[in-house]
């Protein structure tokens, strides 16, 4: 799936494989992600196939620049990708659930701080959608008119993020009122 996302950025754009990486941070990374370095093997790869060519751009007080941009193929093999049903259910790895999982193997005390961590992170990536996602979408619709239909559809991928941090801040909350109960039950 690398490989569309790649081709989905290009198709924007001609850029760096850091280029990606830093869009792909700021943009999808809620729900797809990649290292650099998956990012230049899938761009040598895609290079391979003709689906993006690319050029040095070369620079004199830093190292050269690789620019890749899509082809008529890659561009093709995108809309196939895009055109194509989706019909699977999408496995999940969640960390912090696997660890719950196990958590009466844990501390009680231990599950409780781990727990109150993750609820932090999640409360300030919940924040980050709330504002500064909403703030940077509204900023290239206003830039960028003709990206009118994309700028929809990355609100529709914001408003998951927006949900899917809310849930686990809930869930988190519910496990915490939990083990709480369940502490002073014992002490009780």
């Amino acid at each position: 799936m690398l490989k569309y996302a790649i081709l989905g950025f290009l198709s924007y754009t001609p850029m760096t494989g850091y280029d990606i990486k830093l869009r792909m941070d700021r943009s999808t990374s809620h729900f797809w992600h990649a290292k650099l370095s998956q990012i230049y093997t899938t761009l040598k790869s895609l290079e391979e196939e003709m689906c993006v060519k690319s050029s040095v751009v070369e620079q004199t007080e830093r190292p050269d620049r690789r620019i890749y941009s899509i082809t008529d193929k890659g561009l093709s093999e995108l809309k196939m990708w895009l055109d194509e049903p989706y019909t699977e259910c999408s496995p999940k790895k969640e960390t912090l659930v696997l660890k719950m999982f196990f958590a009466a193997r844990m501390d009680r005390g231990a599950a409780i701080s781990q727990l109150k961590i993750q609820l932090d992170i999640h409360r300030k990536q919940l924040e980050y959608y709330r504002n500064e996602v909403v703030q940077s979408i509204q900023n290239a619709e206003k830039e960028f008119p003709s990206l009118k239909f994309d700028a929809l559809m990355w609100e529709a991928t914001r408003k998951f993020g927006e949900r899917y941090e809310e849930l686990y801040v809930t869930w988190i909350e519910e496990m915490l009122r939990d083990l709480f109960r369940m502490e002073d039950a014992d002490t009780g």
